[in-house]
């Protein structure tokens, strides 16, 4: 099993990167939408933690930006009916946390967004989910139970950022910090209001 790969972006095209090692393999791996858009430059250091699918004609690899949403794509391709494919489909939309707060909040129709998902395969994958997603620990969870806002805001407030040309991770302690403090901020409201304080230079 191939579980994690370092080395250097070289080449990028549809939902796959090309990285080379250190020892000139080179490894092609598809990825996530949202982590396929903060790829480093070609010939830039690439980590990712990977996970190998075996089919009866092709092996292909599969690469995620954390060892967490490694994991998912596990659980996920464990669920019958969910295919590795499906599984990066999945990914590209919800993150971990994401997932869990689909559960937590029993919204089974969020899963017809994937495309190829249904309304019966989602009801099916939702069931599987329950058992294998750990809800309770998640700070998902947490939030909902305590009122404050579910961190979806947060993560689509990032994904605008980087639309924008924004660093998400430079930004996500002033997102954060925003939503602490006016935890009733829709997207929009929140992107404003960190789009401010970054012109204040308040990062």
């Amino acid at each position: 099993m191939i579980a994690y790969l370092e080395g250097r972006l070289a080449e990028i095209w549809g939902n796959a990167c090309l990285i080379v090692t250190e020892g000139g393999v080179g490894y092609e791996v598809a990825l996530p939408a949202h982590t396929l858009a903060s790829l480093p430059g070609r010939g830039e250091p690439l980590v990712l933690y990977t996970s190998l699918a075996v089919r009866e004609d092709a092996l292909e690899l599969f690469g995620f930006a954390t060892f967490e949403e490694r994991q998912t794509f596990e659980v996920l391709v464990s669920i019958s009916k969910v295919g590795a494919r499906t599984a990066l489909g999945i990914l590209s939309i919800f993150r971990p946390d994401d997932l869990r707060r689909v559960v937590f909040e029993d919204d089974v129709l969020a899963l017809t967004r994937v495309s190829g998902i249904g309304k019966k395969t989602a009801e099916h994958v939702f069931l599987e989910l329950k058992y294998k997603l750990k809800v309770e620990d998640a700070p998902q969870a947490a939030a909902l139970t305590t009122g404050v806002r579910p961190g979806s805001v947060f993560r689509d407030v990032l994904d605008g950022l980087g639309n924008l040309g924004y660093e998400p991770d430079e930004c996500a302690p002033l997102v954060k910090k925003l939503l602490h403090e006016e935890p009733d901020l829709d997207v929009t409201g929140a992107l404003r209001a960190t789009l401010k304080a970054l012109a204040k230079g308040k990062v």
